[in-house]
């Protein structure tokens, strides 16, 4: 698993320098370039202080399944829970559980590098997975800032009584609409991953975790693959 240790701000504050390169750039194209900056590191930023919160976020996906995602602090441990699986990283171990013909098979690795954000470790997971996460989010909020065909439009609105700010994106590669609440949390995304339609709505934001939400699913078989100590 990628160790993942780079934050979602720093992902998108390429956007200003790739930007702002462009010397031959009109001077209305630049504002609408450096708009378009703007936007993506302010949804960034809310993202990655998001990753220092104590907070859980139900997701509905499409076809009515549900998504859960959970984080805590001190210690810093993180989890997300989808239709047939579920990831937990703490400091002491990595969990990834697969549920196949109403059985549930846990298998237990070692914790991340040190250092190492577990919330974003799970994104990277999740993502194989074919879930949407808030750094695939930020990098297609990117390559559209970097897009001049692309139209990119801001506006305010509410999602489960949280303020959020959404953006539509309408350009030639894909089209797409993203909404991120005032305290980080990834409000919606409506759109498409390999070619399906995707997407997801917080159903449900708790600025607390249930202490089960890292626990492993009941009656769960478990393989330890951790190497034992001295």
């Amino acid at each position: 698993m990628p160790a993942a240790s780079t934050t979602l701000r720093t992902l998108a504050v390429s956007v200003i320098a790739l930007l702002t390169v462009t010397g031959c750039q009109a001077l209305d194209d630049a504002g609408r370039a450096m708009g378009r900056a703007d936007i993506v590191n302010d949804l960034a930023a809310r993202m990655d202080r998001a990753l220092e919160l104590t907070y859980s976020a139900e997701y509905q996906l499409r076809g009515g399944k549900t998504a859960l995602f959970a984080q805590s602090q001190d210690p810093a441990r993180s989890s997300y829970t989808w239709p047939g699986g579920k990831l937990t990283v703490t400091d002491e171990a990595t969990t990834r559980c697969n549920t196949a013909r109403d059985r549930t098979v846990c298998t237990v690795e070692a914790p991340p590098a040190p250092n190492s954000k577990p919330s974003v470790v799970v994104f990277a997971e999740a993502e194989l997975q074919g879930l949407v996460t808030p750094p695939m989010v930020i990098g297609r909020l990117t390559s559209a800032a970097l897009d001049p065909g692309a139209v990119i439009s801001e506006r305010s609105s509410t999602v489960v009584g949280y303020h959020a700010t959404c953006v539509d994106v309408r350009r030639s590669a894909e089209s797409f609409t993203a909404c991120v609440t005032g305290e980080g949390a990834l409000g919606s995304f409506t759109g498409q991953l390999d070619g399906q339609p995707v997407e997801l709505a917080l159903s449900r934001y708790r600025e607390q975790v249930d202490g089960g939400a890292f626990d492993l699913p009941a009656g769960a078989g478990v393989v330890d693959r951790r190497t034992p100590g001295p």
